[in-house]
């Protein structure tokens, strides 16, 4: 009876075991999944994505209908616009030379100068071609064609607005024709348009230009009115006819007082002295070659003025123009001053007619004859006669002897 230790106990019941026999197949079952989940893992990370079996397969090329045939279409072309160059200094400047023998043509004006503002936006002028450029300049402005000319106006204030780009690379005396000649190109053509702004701001810069001007001098007044080219032309054929005579004479003294030569190996005390003078010399004659520029400079914009107020003068006859006009010469005469005697007369003139058609204008009546009325006052005179009807369109008359057609 010892032996037996489930001796006298109930026997286990059949729902029990159920129980423990499920619990220990859990817990068998949970064990293997967590074995199969690491090593799964270790799998994942072991060995790389399997290559699906639809990347393998070659696509197969589509069969083209051999019966139908399409042609290929032709390549669109554009048309474009070269703004940058290549060519070498060498190439640009032989460029400039064909572009200046051919821009005094009044017929090629217009295809050189787009020539050369290509140039300019191409960034072809520098210092190396700089002088070959402004001879394009200078050859346009020799044209027998005025600037301001229907045909070539436009031409002219296109190229002359983007040679400032290049002025830079200009030297002094350059800058100042240039200077002039963007009065004659540019302004004088603004002054001709039919923009009530443009030409008001034209006319502004105009004014700074009358006003920046120095006090005319009386050796302004002598070199105008002096001919100072045939002078200079019989002055130089004197100088080299006495040059001609003194210089023979001058070497037979030099031989006769030095037959051997010696004079020229002799050292001189006197060169330091000699040096001095020499760059004094030097310092003088460019300081008078400034000053003849300058006067020149002065002398030449000057003259590009009294063009432009001639050219704004003309145009007082159109009516938004004339407030403008009535300033601008009145500042001009005001400043008469700064202008040579010639030039005085001129402005004087200028004065004198717009005065006479101011005082036209304050009685009604223009330079014609006229009445110098806009359209606006011609409108309110017409209709101010004028009988309006009732009815509006029927018996516009004011009349009201109309047909009662309305029944």
């Amino acid at each position: 009876m010892g032996d037996n230790l489930f001796e006298g106990l109930p026997p286990p019941s059949q729902q029990q075991q159920l129980e423990e026999k499920k619990e220990e197949e859990q817990g068998r079952d949970q064990n293997l999944l967590s074995l199969k989940t690491s090593s799964s893992n270790d799998n994942k990370e072991a060995s790389p994505n399997p290559v699906l079996k639809s990347a393998l397969k070659r696509h197969k090329p589509t069969e083209s209908n051999p019966e139908v045939y399409f042609p290929a279409a032709a390549p669109e072309k554009r048309l474009r616009f070269k703004t940058t160059t290549d060519a070498s200094e060498t190439q640009v400047i032989e460029a400039m030379q064909k572009i200046a023998s051919h821009i005094k043509n009044p017929t090629k004006f217009a295809k050189a100068s787009k020539l050369v503002i290509q140039l300019i936006k191409a960034g072809s002028v520098k210092a190396g071609t700089s002088d070959h450029f402004f001879a394009i300049l200078e050859a346009a402005m020799s044209s027998t064609t005025s600037c301001t000319d229907p045909s070539v106006g436009g031409d002219y204030h296109s190229l002359f607005s983007a040679a400032q780009d290049a002025a830079e690379y200009l030297n002094k005396k350059q800058k100042n024709q240039l200077t002039v000649w963007t009065f004659r190109a540019v302004v004088a053509n603004d002054l001709l348009t039919d923009d009530s702004f443009v030409f008001s701001k034209t006319a502004s810069r105009l004014k700074d230009a009358i006003s920046s001007l120095p006090i005319a001098t009386e050796d302004d007044d002598i070199d105008e009115a002096a001919t100072l080219k045939d002078e200079t032309e019989i002055g130089n054929d004197d100088d080299n006819n006495k040059e001609a005579i003194v210089a023979p004479a001058e070497e037979n003294k030099k031989d006769e007082s030095d037959p051997f030569g010696l004079d020229a190996l002799i050292p001189r005390s006197g060169n330091k002295d000699d040096r001095t003078k020499g760059k004094k010399d030097v310092a003088a004659k460019s300081r008078k070659e400034d000053e003849e520029e300058t006067k020149r400079f002065l002398k030449s914009q000057r003259e590009a003025l009294i063009t432009c107020l001639e050219i704004a003068a003309r145009r007082y006859k159109t009516p938004w123009c004339q407030t403008v006009i009535d300033i601008l010469v009145k500042l001009a005469f005001d400043n008469v001053a700064r202008f040579t005697s010639r030039q005085r007369d001129a402005i004087e003139k200028l004065w004198a007619s717009v005065r006479e058609q101011q005082i036209r204008r304050k009685q009604g009546k223009s330079v014609t004859g006229k009445l110098d009325v806009n359209a606006f006052e011609w409108l309110q005179q017409k209709y101010s006669t004028e009988k309006i009807s009732i009815r509006h369109s029927v018996g516009a008359s004011g009349d009201r002897r109309c047909q009662q057609w309305l029944g």
